[in-house]
């Protein structure tokens, strides 16, 4: 079992300086150790408050990669794209903020084409930030017919295509995300949470591990990093 540590705050902008704080921290040290850094962000607006903050960061943005934990099979001027939520705020910093999406109508083949195109990338991720879902998700590993293939697929696979059953409402959509196995190759991974529903299931799935019948469990089992929470109460 992975050593986690818990940060807990009551105020939003409060959290929001200590994760831009920690990202940034994490980006400058790739920086230093390699002149490059990658990593993995979440598409969710409601973290626009640390995309700010972070951006407000003196840093070398074009030597960072950025590509989101997971997407949704959608256009990019869509308002529900992971990406095009990231490049609002990045890509005008100078970072190379990369889709992992495409035209594929079909998710396996999107699935495909996204490792194939992480596959061109330095890896291992610098850090892999991520979210929780009340579901026991997490990234876009849904429980379904397609969490083995996300959890347990081979260890070189990095993104995969998903169709999450049942589909989460108002986002009806196929997904690629990462997979386990990227994740757990990752030098640093941290979660931010809000809310006691969150804390519970996340609290819960980590105490199971990898006997979890939950994504996010089964995650933790196989992470050797330690990982940070942050969570938002309320």
């Amino acid at each position: 079992m992975t050593e986690v540590e818990w940060w807990e705050f009551e105020d939003e902008n409060e959290m929001a300086d200590a994760v831009s704080g920690d990202i940034g921290f994490i980006i400058e040290s790739a920086l230093e150790a390699r002149g490059q850094a990658l990593v993995a962000f979440p598409g969710d607006p409601e973290l626009q408050p640390v995309f700010d903050k972070l951006a407000a960061r003196d840093l070398r943005w074009k030597n960072v990669t950025i590509i989101p934990t997971d997407d949704r099979l959608v256009p990019v001027d869509d308002p529900r794209s992971n990406i095009a939520n990231i490049a609002r705020t990045f890509l005008p910093l100078g970072a190379r903020v990369l889709p992992i999406t495409s035209d594929a109508a079909d998710y396996k083949l999107a699935g495909s084409a996204a490792d194939a195109r992480l596959k061109d990338l330095h890896w291992p991720p610098d850090l892999v930030w991520l979210g929780a879902g009340t579901d026991g998700s997490t990234a876009a590993i849904y429980a379904g017919p397609d969490m083995d293939e996300a959890i347990a697929g081979p260890s070189e696979r990095r993104a995969v295509g998903v169709r999450p059953d049942p589909m989460p409402e108002g986002a009806a959509v196929d997904r690629v995300t990462l997979t386990v196995p990227a994740i757990r190759d990752s030098r640093t991974v941290l979660f931010t949470i809000s809310g006691d529903d969150e804390k519970t299931v996340l609290e819960s799935a980590i105490a199971e591990g990898a006997s979890s019948s939950v994504p996010i469990g089964r995650l933790f089992g196989e992470l050797k990093v330690p990982v940070d929470i942050y969570w938002l109460e309320g």
